[in-house]
């Protein structure tokens, strides 16, 4: 578990005087972050800004270690029980909803404390989407035939000469990752590690 504050980016000093930081406790599921945030909330005057893609939904009590109902009475915790389980929800969803809460928080004077272990939803708040596009089936099955057809060797090399970077961290026995990067690349004309490294070095807000 983590329990931490990120500075302001060097290369975005002026982002200091107009965004205050955000406290976030970060952590894999029951390793005790409800509790430390609850008593952090009460100490401080806090509210608790939950960020997890399971409670979100309604109806997730069991295996999400979800705050019970005197846990909910204690502090005001948001992004709770918002979607039917039928229902979607995206890390842009997060976003737009976390943002009007930290809003809400804030202008009451009162402290935003996000908490959860849902890693892409705190690294799109944070440091915004990244500018990978979305999947494309046709092309992603024009790779499949192809890695059928040449082999994973093959498309490996075409990768390390399109994206030496990615190449040398993507396995050639990984197809997924080797498919999409290429997928990436086909559909860009842009490398996933530059696409990747630049969402990285934009943080949208202090945390």
């Amino acid at each position: 578990m983590l329990f931490y504050a990120i500075s302001v980016p060097s290369h975005q000093p002026e982002r200091a005087a107009s965004v205050t930081p955000l406290i976030c406790i970060v952590g894999p599921t029951a390793a005790g972050k409800t509790e430390i945030a609850l008593d952090l909330a009460e100490r401080h005057g806090a509210e608790i800004i939950s960020v997890d893609s399971a409670l979100v939904y309604r109806g997730m009590d069991i295996g999400t270690a979800k705050p019970d109902a005197d846990q909910l009475a204690r502090v005001r915790h948001w992004l709770i029980d918002l979607r039917e389980p039928v229902d979607s929800y995206s890390a842009a969803d997060f976003v737009v909803d976390a943002e009007a809460a930290i809003a809400d928080i804030q202008s009451r004077g009162r402290m935003p404390l996000l908490v959860g272990g849902t890693m892409l939803y705190l690294r799109a708040l944070l440091q915004g989407l990244s500018d990978l596009p979305a999947a494309n089936p046709e092309l992603r099955a024009q790779l499949a035939a192809e890695l059928a057809e040449r082999g994973a060797e093959a498309l490996h090399e075409d990768l390390a000469r399109c994206d030496p970077a990615a190449a040398a961290r993507i396995h050639r026995n990984d197809p997924q990752r080797l498919l999409r990067a290429l997928e990436v690349f086909r559909q860009t004309g842009k490398p996933i590690s530059e696409l990747q490294g630049a969402w990285q070095q934009s943080a949208r807000r202090p945390a």
